[in-house]
This record gives C-alpha cells, structure tokens and sequence, in this order.
C-alpha cells in the first residue's frame, strides 16, 4: 500500500473519560515525574514535549527503550476532554489539500497554534509500517501548561514491558508479544476534530 493512501486514524486505549498516550524520557526526567504523578523539573516545560497514543509508535520510535534519552517508556493517562483541547487548537506539521484551501492559511493555523500534530506510519511488533498512520502531538507553551497542571490522570513506568515484548519478537516468540501489546481501538474523534486533523471519519 502507497505512502498516499493510508488512512488516518487516531487508535488509543481509552476509556469514558481518559486516553493513554506514551512518551519516552531518560532516568532523571521520569523517575521524578513517577514519584510526582506529573511532570516537574528537570522536565522543561518551555520545549515542546510529544505525546503518542501509539505504543507501537513509542517502541518504533524509542527503539524498544534503548535510544539514548529513552531508555523509560512512561503511560500516561490524560483527560480525554484535555486530548481533545489539544486537537481544537493544534495544526498540522505539513500543508494538506483538503484540509487548508490555501498555504498561508495552513502557515496561519501554525503561526497561531500551541500544538502540532504529525502523522507517520504506524508500527507492527516487528516495527514494520501498517496500513494506517497513528498520530503525534506536539505541545508547547499553554498546551504544556495545561498537560502538566490539569490533564494528567496517571503516570505508569511501562519500560519492562516494553523489554518483554521485544525479547519476545527477538525470540520468535511473536504471538506472546503480540499478546502483550496494549489493546487500542479508534477513538471517536468528533466531526469537526476530524477535519481539522484530515483524520479519516
């Protein structure tokens, strides 16, 4: 299947009223942000900071928790009224037609935008592109503060099972990997969300 035609959806662990999003941190960032239940120094909350309801995606993108940087994968529990906030006034990383009528309005929703949110191919247990993209979001500024001091639930250290399942895949163990691998579904995006996303409906 062509890079084209993918579908876009964004697929989580949820419930009625959080998401599970993923984000990856060395020792010194996510052994304080464990023990606070957030985040807090040395975490920067001037950068921005990614969050990925993909766990595929974090492994793909952490290397199994063994990049450097990344070497502890962190569950985090949002609000899912605080996920959608983030998608209300976010802007995609790259023009889209269908989505922006025109470059300078897309250059205008960036400019004006706390939030990005980036589309990449989402992973298998080998990290092998699926035929689906899974969805990034990048906070900065007011999206980070809001993160940080209201939408964060809880925050899990799920680096050994990240290890497990990989020692599995290494093993050829890959039906107990699979069985490992968090169950995500396709979160009801509302209409208008969508659209601005370019999210398949």
């Amino acid at each position: 299947m062509t890079e084209a035609r993918l579908s876009r959806l964004v697929r989580a662990a949820y419930t009625e009223s959080t998401i599970t999003v993923y984000q990856a941190f060395p020792r010194e960032i996510a052994e304080p942000a464990l023990r606070a239940g957030t985040f807090v120094a040395p975490f920067k909350r001037e950068s921005m900071t990614w969050i990925k309801p993909s766990f595929m995606w974090m492994m793909y993108r952490s290397g199994w928790a063994r990049k450097p940087n990344q070497g502890c994968v962190l569950r985090i529990e949002i609000g899912r009224a605080g996920f959608e906030w983030a998608l209300a006034h976010s802007a995609l990383t790259h023009f889209q037609r269908g989505v922006h009528p025109d470059r300078d309005q897309w250059r205008a929703e960036v400019a004006g935008s706390p939030v990005r949110v980036q589309w990449d191919p989402d992973r298998s247990v080998f990290l092998e592109p699926q035929p689906w993209r899974a969805i990034q979001v990048g906070l900065s500024g007011e999206a980070v503060r809001r993160y940080v001091d209201d939408w964060i639930v809880g925050i899990t250290d799920v680096t050994e099972l990240a290890r497990s399942m990989h020692s599995a895949v290494l093993d050829g163990r890959v039906e107990e990997a699979e069985r490992l691998l968090p169950a995500e579904r396709p979160y009801p995006l509302p209409a208008p969300l969508a659209r601005r996303l370019g999210a398949d409906g």
